[in-house]
């Protein structure tokens, strides 16, 4: 950097990006003073090597930044309320868990339970739910809200997708539609016709049956039927 660099010339790339092509090492010393910044070598390997006109304190801060967000361990926070907190105190809670769960760490949400407050768990899952649709947005719901002891406990994880989607809900999906009827296989050209139906047999005619005759009367003779 600045006066370490020995070799001369250099390919120079300016602030901005811009190529001034080979030049000698002075006067690239010179361009990066009057800017106010930095020559740096940048590539070394190369001949000439590259060196560029930059602000190095500020190159190098950037530089650490991006390695600690890389190394940076995924913690448990935890955020602590009670049935009774009032609506003001729970908005700064609700604040806190984002700036946890925009880290990247996970929230642990805790509503304590004392004495008497046992019988009223009902005020417990009000204020659990205020936190939980405050946060729908920001996390997604890893662990339910489920009493341990004196205390419910709900678990929100960081989200690693750009979807938004409320923390428990599971995906709509469109309804299947039912399958559309077979259609009937059109007939081959060389395929047997089918048989013709058997004709059903005629109906046999029925002779009316002849009256019944009245009492006291004998019965006239059957007449003859041509």
């Amino acid at each position: 950097m600045n006066e370490q660099i020995r070799i001369s010339p250099i390919r120079l790339i300016g602030a901005e990006g811009e190529q001034h092509g080979i030049v000698p090492t002075q006067q690239a010393l010179d361009m990066a003073r009057e800017a106010g910044l930095d020559l740096v070598e940048v590539a070394d390997k190369e001949r000439p090597p590259v060196c560029k006109i930059m602000d190095y304190g500020k190159f190098k801060y950037a530089q650490s930044k991006k390695a600690h967000q890389k190394t940076h361990q995924q913690k448990l926070k935890e955020i602590r309320v009670r049935p009774k907190t009032g609506d003001h105190d729970i908005e700064t809670k609700i604040a806190q868990a984002r700036q946890f769960l925009e880290h990247n760490d996970k929230v642990q949400v805790n509503v304590l339970f004392r004495g008497r407050e046992m019988q009223h768990i009902e005020e417990g899952h009000r204020v659990m739910n205020l936190v939980l649709e405050a946060l729908v947005n920001d996390c997604k719901l890893e662990s339910p809200a489920r009493m341990e002891g004196k205390r419910m406990v709900a678990l929100l994880a960081p989200k690693s997708s750009g979807g938004k989607s409320a923390p428990g809900s599971a995906p709509k999906s469109a309804a299947p539609k039912p399958p559309a009827p077979p259609r009937p296989a059109a007939p081959r050209p060389d395929a047997p016709a089918p048989p013709a139906p058997a004709a059903l047999p005629k109906p046999v005619p029925t002779l009316p049956k002849p009256a019944a005759p009245a009492a006291g009367k004998p019965a006239p003779p059957p007449k003859p039927t041509a």
